[in-house]
């Protein structure tokens, strides 16, 4: 790769930055032209879609396109609150306004490819620019700072060659999460083919509350004095959830070794099969210890199921994810602002239980797909790092 014949440039070089004419909230409807936020732009970068609630009038939309403009296909939206930088390119057939302030509005101009500048934007080089552009934690990207930001830029043959060739990667990677998705539906319908809808239980199968399953309790308390940087991972609800979404910890916490020992001894810790239920904010989602897991969890955070070995702890995870068992959870959850999951509500959650051997058959289909859906992952990691090393070849 050649570098002699590229510049660097301001974006102020390369567009007309600004906003829009400013409507009032006195002004928003509930039907006519779709009027956008910061956080529909962000909808419409990451799904290519968004359900809007927010309107304005046809009459005023006429007004300001004849007297101001609007947005045309290539120009590109840009997040100026919020998830700074996100952005969006207008397609043929987009008709919309948007909120002045929350959005600024790239018009393009000839020799730049806006799928190139799209790309530069989640760079690291220019994601560096913009979260530096007041130094807070919740900043802004303003217009004279959008204009101030710069970008390498090639001749227009070679954005158009580098936009193919990370289209090229970034498609891989969404085929790859179709794939996922698609077995997930798979064991899904392995789940209802084999035991039926729990609501209507067709197949008769017994029903019994969890206490008669598992024994419910939570853990020890651990006072925020006691966390630490390093030692014994220690998990609360927001860890169990991203566990079950396959995403990294951030920030994660721990407890001194010294305290994990001392609680497994009095207390017990978490064994294989056993599953960890968070019980405060998103509600009833599950994790299955692993026999290589050694952890530690927050009281009140998260329910601990021992296992009695009644039935399968997987059977009972993908259970907990139907309608059957949320809506319990749901309708029994502590009348506050932000609702519980608490043990007595726990003990009595019903679930069906099939024959063990059943549920085991069940739990073998599972992990095989579980086991594709791991090359599946594997190879999406793969895609990615080739997808960030290109980022970095021509925006680094």
């Amino acid at each position: 790769m050649n570098k002699q014949d590229w510049t660097y440039k301001k974006l102020g070089d390369l567009f007309d930055i600004g906003s829009s004419k400013r409507v009032y909230e006195s002004q928003w409807k509930n039907a006519g032209v779709p009027f956008y936020r910061a956080r529909e732009i962000v909808k419409l970068s990451r799904d290519g879609y968004v359900d809007n609630d927010l309107f304005i009038d046809e009459e005023l939309y006429e007004k300001y396109a004849n007297k101001y403009g609007i947005p045309k296909c290539g120009d590109l939206m840009v997040t100026g609150v919020g998830t700074l930088g996100v952005c969006y390119i207008v397609r043929e057939n987009d008709k919309f306004y948007f909120k002045d302030g929350n959005i600024l509005w790239f018009k393009s101009k000839e020799g730049t490819n806006p799928f190139y500048v799209n790309y530069a934007f989640k760079s690291n080089y220019l994601r560096q620019q913009i979260e530096n552009c007041n130094g807070a934690t919740v900043g802004t990207f303003t217009i004279v700072r959008a204009k101030k930001t710069t970008i390498p830029v090639p001749p227009v043959a070679e954005q158009e060659r580098i936009v193919a060739e990370l289209d090229l990667l970034s498609g891989i990677i969404e085929k790859k999460k179709e794939q996922l998705k698609a077995y997930d539906q798979l064991a899904q319908s392995i789940f209802y083919t084999m035991f039926g809808d729990p609501i209507d239980n067709p197949k008769g199968w017994e029903v019994k509350c969890m206490v008669e399953l598992f024994d419910i309790g939570s853990s020890k308390r651990v006072f925020e004095s006691q966390w630490q940087n390093e030692g014994i991972p220690f998990y609360r609800a927001r860890e169990i959830v991203k566990f079950a979404k396959n995403e990294p910890i951030d920030s994660p916490i721990f407890v001194s070794e010294e305290l994990y020992s001392e609680y497994a001894g009095k207390y017990g810790v978490p064994s294989k099969g056993d599953i960890m239920v968070t019980a405060v904010g998103t509600l009833g989602v599950c994790y299955i210890v692993k026999a290589e897991d050694r952890f530690y969890f927050k009281d009140g955070n998260i329910l601990w199921f021992k296992s009695k070995g009644l039935c399968e702890s997987r059977f009972i995870k993908d259970q907990y994810a139907t309608p059957f068992v949320m809506d319990q959870i749901q309708g029994n959850a502590n009348a506050a602002v932000v609702g519980t999951y608490t043990i007595t509500n726990a003990k009595k959650t019903k679930v069906i239980v099939p024959p063990l051997q059943l549920q085991k058959d069940y739990v073998q289909k599972i992990e095989a797909i579980e086991r594709q859906k791991a090359l599946v992952q594997q190879s999406i990691e793969e895609t990615q790092t080739m997808f960030d090393c290109t980022m970095d070849k021509y925006f680094g």
